[in-house]
């Protein structure tokens, strides 16, 4: 199998270490044919894109497709779910700017409200500590994202479950229904083996991404290869590679 598209970078705007152009310009050298430039929403409080410099981003990467023609670039935002009712970290007026949004799961992150800081974010660390909250916290966290799913135009989830646990069995019926792409995450290791396989009933979409953070590894994906060959992944069901 050969990546055609690395889906999933990071850059200086947000906690990456490389600009939107070295991203593209180490991509075109590992010979991809697109790359997405995907920084965090703005409301994460350490490592969310300002919302003063998305305007900014939109601008530099329409200049970098005059100056690189020859790949496809596009501006993502890797949203955050900030309320149980499915709120993410994307206004309205924003929407426009992003040729993609992708939605995930962090720490970090600025709760909608109160409600949301004791019953969500607040739960979902007692549960690492107490196992026997791990139940609530899972349905909860479910629930939201399938929310978000149904409220917001949403392409992509990214790495379910690397960071607070959800039902992948319910997710995955979701994204299938709604048609959006489900991410195999190389950085985190999510969606894990038997998560793919889980999912995979549910005729659902795949990406396999670096999440990438610094230039040695964009299109960098080697685990999440594996993890598609474990799980036997009819390769039509993978949006961003094709057959070597």
């Amino acid at each position: 199998m050969k990546l055609t598209g690395d889906l999933h970078t990071h850059t200086t705007y947000s906690h990456g270490k490389a600009t939107i152009e070295d991203n593209i310009k180490k991509a075109i050298e590992k010979g991809l044919e697109k790359i997405v430039i995907s920084d965090h929403g703005s409301g994460h409080f350490l490592y969310g894109v300002k919302r003063a410099h998305w305007i900014e981003m939109r601008n530099i990467v329409n200049d970098m497709r005059r100056k690189y023609p020859n790949i496809e670039i596009l501006l993502g935002v890797e949203a955050n779910i900030v309320g149980l009712n499915g709120d993410i970290d994307v206004k309205d007026d924003e929407i426009h700017l992003y040729d993609v949004i992708y939605v995930g799961y962090h720490y970090g992150i600025i709760p909608h409200s109160i409600g949301d800081f004791f019953n969500f974010y607040l739960l979902n660390g007692l549960a690492k500590v107490f196992p026997g909250l791990k139940k609530k916290a899972t349905e909860i966290n479910t629930e939201a994202l399938i929310k978000a799913m149904d409220r917001h135009s949403i392409f992509m989830i990214t790495h379910p479950g690397a960071k607070v646990p959800v039902d992948i069995d319910k997710i995955a019926k979701k994204a299938a229904e709604k048609k959006i792409v489900l991410e195999i995450n190389a950085h985190h290791g999510h969606l894990t083996r038997e998560d793919i396989k889980i999912a995979q009933k549910y005729n659902v979409k795949f990406a396999v991404n670096s999440d990438s953070h610094d230039l040695d590894s964009i299109g960098r994906v080697d685990q999440g290869l594996e993890s598609i060959e474990y799980a036997s992944i009819p390769i039509e069901n993978i949006i961003n590679v094709r057959e070597e």
